[in-house]
């Protein structure tokens, strides 16, 4: 059974989160992506809600969380400050384990690097390191392609162009790798997400300077870090379909050197919205992992 409830945090953000499970069990907490919501997680935290406390924020500007105006509010250290909050309000102690997918994923690596002592395990899903994903950004030209989109959505007229002839330029995220598993209940649900405002999950893309370059913006072609300032220091289980157009398995390549406590579970035929295609097998190896000696 899915709770819903809304928690003002101390530094007055409020998320609209999901929750599964009995208060006093160990917590998990699952972090969403771009153009989703908490949502997405209710299968696999009904599956794991007999062992573990799941909880499902809606991140910053999404649902019905708080939704700052200023592009700045979506800049990493606020996305993280929410999610430290969030542990720190529901519970003593660090998580059993932080999971998270696409731009979730993006706020989940940087806050293990970051605080490593808020979790005891980071589970990621299709959501490319920092390292790795600024290294193919910069040098390589088929990842460039691949994230184009990327500068699409950081327009200034992305909210009214996305939002035209039924959200017609959205539907394309999922359908454009083979989302067999939209059908028009879920439809109706991202209608009803959409409708809410485009401007708080667009801002994610305008807030990082991670993305391919243009010819007004250098994008990750500027940005430069030494390996051991994005290195996880927590055992790290990673979630990888293979067949992920936007997200491909080149991305993996070298992931150890940042990752050195790592598992890595690749899914053949899996595409990025691995969530929605195989709630059962994600739920299933994340309780592995989480059985797993560290």
């Amino acid at each position: 059974m899915i709770e819903t409830f809304e928690l003002t945090l101390p530094h007055g953000i409020t998320l609209s989160c999901r929750a599964s499970g009995p208060k006093d069990a160990p917590r998990l907490i699952f972090l969403h992506g771009f153009p989703e919501a908490a949502f997405i997680w209710d299968e696999v935290i009904e599956a794991l809600g007999a062992r573990f406390r799941c909880i499902a924020p809606n991140l910053r500007g999404y649902e019905h969380s708080s939704a700052p105006c200023e592009v700045e509010a979506y800049r990493a250290k606020h996305l993280m400050a929410d999610i430290a909050a969030l542990i720190a309000v529901t519970g003593d102690g660090p998580l059993a384990a932080l999971i998270a997918h696409d731009w979730g994923g993006a706020v989940a690596w940087n806050l293990a690097v970051q605080k490593p002592q808020l979790m005891q395990q980071l589970i990621i899903v299709n959501s490319p390191h920092p390292g790795t994903f600024l290294r193919e950004l910069q040098l390589n030209p088929q990842q460039r392609e691949a994230s184009a989109y990327m500068n699409f959505l950081c327009r200034p007229d992305a909210e009214s162009l996305l939002a035209e002839d039924d959200y017609a330029r959205m539907w394309p995220f999922f359908t454009g790798m083979g989302a067999s598993w939209l059908d028009e209940d879920w439809r109706r649900r991202y209608r009803t997400l959409w409708d809410q405002g485009l401007t708080g999950p667009l801002n994610y893309y305008r807030a990082s300077p991670m993305r391919p370059p243009t010819d007004s913006d250098p994008g990750a072609m500027a940005l430069s870090f030494a390996p051991e300032f994005v290195t996880v220091r927590v055992p790290t289980a990673v979630i990888w379909g293979e067949a992920d157009k936007a997200l491909p398995p080149s991305l993996l390549a070298g992931l150890e050197q940042f990752v050195p406590q790592m598992k890595l579970h690749l899914v053949p035929g899996a595409t990025h919205w691995i969530v929605h295609e195989q709630p059962a097998l994600v739920a299933r190896l994340i309780s592995e992992s989480l059985q797993a000696p560290h």
